[in-house]
């Protein structure tokens, strides 16, 4: 039995007589004889069956039950009357009726009627369910697997998906990738030293290195984030050959095409930073530090440059294989940062950003006329010792920290083959 049932009638003792009927049931029964006092009452749906004449002084029963309809959709209307036929009951029920009950009626037939509203209502409210339920189901997008990659899973990724797709993607759009890492590498390089080159006397050697750091992670961020081919983490494509996914032939040739394309890249912003003017910050200061760091590396001893470049692919390796373990990119964001600032902090060498850091200072020394610092021989910025002294040993040695200690590392702990048990003769 519905909880809450109004009655709408203009004949008090059809009033009565109903609430003769529902006297002892489990229901609140409110009664009015006004149509309009009817729909006011009904409005908010806080009744479950109305019960409502046809034929009424100034309103006609019809359009109340249509406009209870419209108000109060979920409540059931029942149209009671004393001039039932079959059009009319075929009109209350388009006004929005669930039943038509006709006078005179009996108490069992206004029970059951009220009963089978109820019925009504519940099913109506059921299917109503059903569609929110089925439309918020169309609305729902699917959830992501936020759960970081474990270290095992990010080296069986690495050697059969991540090292093949590189080995098996279009050579022109490894071209292009690749010279979009080399400017993304320049960008990095290029922040770092405006917002380091007059801080060392303020803040001291160790903060301004900090700072640098922190500044030049924005090449590999934009390497990773926003998409691009760099040899130094192109070297974990190792454990592809090691798992025999790639030939060595295929990733050897993918080196040569990504290095080349890195140093055009790394070229371009070399060009730019020179054509820009920007070098002439600071009366001339930003363009001083410039040419100091290219004028620094070059004469680091050969062995050391090796060692340092070791220290630092070590840690781009570890940025990059991080950055895997993360499914969002502010996870990417935070893996990649500590390494990067770590590797510039401790003054190790990165053979890509000297692309960049080198041939501007060496534009800047030869086109710019900035002076080298006194600390250095005038003559020792070439493009020789660019190479020779620079980047030959700088980029062994980021082959070894990263082929080496993180790719051969990962690949002996997690993919090595088991070795075949011995069998006893």
């Amino acid at each position: 039995m519905p909880k809450n049932i109004l009655v709408i009638d203009d004949d008090e003792g059809v009033l009565g007589s109903i609430c003769r009927i529902l006297e002892g049931q489990d229901a609140t029964l409110t009664c009015t004889t006004d149509p309009g006092e009817g729909i006011a009452l009904a409005t908010g749906g806080r009744f479950d069956v109305v019960l409502c004449d046809w034929k009424m002084p100034g309103l006609d029963g019809m359009a109340v039950v249509e406009e209870i309809d419209r108000l109060a959709p979920a409540t059931a209307i029942i149209m009671i009357t004393g001039f039932a036929t079959i059009s009319s009951a075929s009109e209350a029920v388009k006004k929005g009726a669930v039943d038509f009950l006709a006078k005179p009626f009996s108490p069992d037939e206004l029970l059951d009627a009220i009963a089978r509203a109820g019925r009504h209502k519940a099913e109506a409210e059921k299917r109503t369910m059903g569609k929110v339920a089925g439309v918020l189901e169309s609305w729902k997008f699917p959830v992501p697997d936020l759960d970081d990659k474990a270290p095992r899973t990010i080296a069986e990724t690495l050697a059969s998906k991540v090292g093949v797709g590189k080995a098996t993607s279009p050579w022109v759009s490894v071209l292009v990738l690749g010279v979009l890492a080399g400017a993304y590498i320049g960008f990095g390089g290029l922040l770092s030293t405006s917002v380091t080159f007059d801080l060392a006397a303020r803040a001291g050697v160790g903060l301004t290195r900090f700072l640098a750091g922190t500044a030049f992670s924005l090449g590999l961020m934009l390497v990773v984030i926003a998409g691009a081919e760099l040899f130094t983490g192109n070297n974990l494509m190792i454990s592809s050959a090691m798992t025999k996914e790639i030939t060595w032939t295929a990733m050897g040739r993918r080196w040569l095409l990504v290095y080349f394309a890195n140093f055009a890249g790394s070229l371009l912003m070399a060009g730019l930073f020179y054509t820009s003017g920007l070098w002439k910050t600071g009366a001339g200061a930003l363009g001083q530090a410039a040419v100091a760091i290219a004028y620094t590396k070059v004469n680091i001893p050969f062995g050391e440059a090796l060692v340092r470049a070791i220290g630092c692919n070590w840690l781009v390796c570890l940025a990059v294989w991080m950055a895997l373990a993360s499914r969002q990119t502010i996870g990417k964001i935070f893996a990649i940062y500590f390494p990067i600032m770590g590797f510039v902090a401790m003054g190790f060498e990165h053979c890509v950003a000297n692309m960049y850091f080198i041939p501007a200072g060496i534009l800047l020394n030869d086109l710019g006329g900035v002076a080298a610092p006194a600390a250095f021989d005038p003559g020792s910025l070439t493009v020789g010792s660019f190479l020779l002294s620079n980047l030959v040993p700088v980029t062994i040695g980021n082959v070894i920290g990263g082929a080496v200690f993180v790719g051969m590392s990962y690949w002996g702990a997690y993919l090595r083959p088991s070795p075949t048990p011995r069998t006893r003769p």
